[in-house]
């Protein structure tokens, strides 16, 4: 059975199957409930992109080669913003690379500004990579040599399939391997969740949920806050120098910080959803009026990281 966003996903006994990334989710109470939550969100910010597009029009902008749908954060700050998406590049203020595949590639055309035109490889070995060139120390771990409990994690993008493995032990095909970082309070593990908008944080968003399933994204508690309150200075910058190596224009950073203090950088989602379902509806608002605002200086202006035109 087909809904109405029918060449996203498709109902197939009881479950949802992802088309382009071939994930499948359990089509239960909690998925129901959490579609109910966001439609909440959706509303408002529908009545906004409608009276901005009265009032203040906003730029034309292309995306491919897919469109973002409502649950993306690219769609929902677009809309805020009042920018329309639009089919063709032709008249575009921008061009938007989006795909949710891990590897992909950008259009050969477009228009002159382009964004996240050079973030076509969000792989975790190219992330861990990246991250290591920008911070200076290493997530990657040889899990044939190491020796303790490592994380294996597949490659591509959304499976949410990380597990803990004791090393030594065989490298699998189509796994990466990285460092268990230790981002405990007490029984949670708290992410944070970090949309960038031209090689800056925008907004921080912390997601706790229990131990036992750390690599899920059913999160127990998200709260909302300003870069600035989570990360030094010194840190922030170095976040731009990772998203420069990426060519991340436009992106959100899942960082753990260890119990050392050190940041890690452990995915780059270029097509990132959101905001979290478990925030509150005021702070969902509130975090979409930031990122739009940082769209629209994303859109007119250079990035910084290499996207641009």
């Amino acid at each position: 059975m087909r809904w109405f966003w029918g060449s996203d996903f498709s109902f197939e006994g009881g479950r949802v199957r992802i088309h382009k990334t071939g994930i499948v989710i359990p089509l239960d109470g909690a998925l129901i409930a959490e579609a109910l939550v966001w439609l909440v969100y959706y509303v408002p910010v529908r009545l906004k992109a409608a009276w901005m597009r009265l009032t203040r029009p906003g730029p034309d902008v292309w995306f491919a080669p897919d469109s973002p749908r409502p649950w993306y954060l690219a769609w929902a700050s677009a809309a805020w913003a009042g920018a329309r998406i639009v089919r063709r590049p032709e008249g575009a203020v921008a061009g938007f690379y989006f795909d949710d595949s891990a590897r992909g590639m950008a259009p050969n055309a477009g228009p002159a500004r382009r964004i996240n035109w050079r973030c076509t490889d969000v792989t975790k070995s190219r992330v861990a990579a990246a991250f290591e060139e920008s911070f200076g120390y290493g997530l990657a771990v040889d899990p044939t040599t190491a020796v303790g409990p490592l994380v294996e994690k597949g490659e591509d993008n959304g499976v949410h399939d990380g597990r803990i493995v004791e090393a030594p032990c065989p490298a699998l095909a189509g796994k990466t391997y990285q460092k268990l970082i230790d981002n405990t309070e007490g029984p949670l593990v708290a992410d944070l969740r970090t949309p960038c908008v031209g090689g800056k944080p925008v907004v921080v968003f912390i997601k706790r949920r229990p131990i036992g399933v750390r690599f899920s994204n059913h999160n127990t508690r998200v709260t909302l806050h300003a870069p600035e309150a989570i990360f030094s200075p010194e840190e922030i910058a170095t976040i731009g120098t990772f998203c420069g190596a990426m060519g991340l224009d436009w992106g959100g950073l899942d960082i753990l910080r260890d119990k050392d203090g050190r940041l890690y950088v452990v995915d780059v989602n270029k097509t990132d959803m959101g905001p979290p379902i478990s925030l509150p509806l005021r702070d969902k608002l509130k975090a979409t009026g930031l990122l739009a605002d940082a769209f629209l200086r994303l859109i007119h202006e250079d990035s910084g990281t290499g996207g641009g035109a």
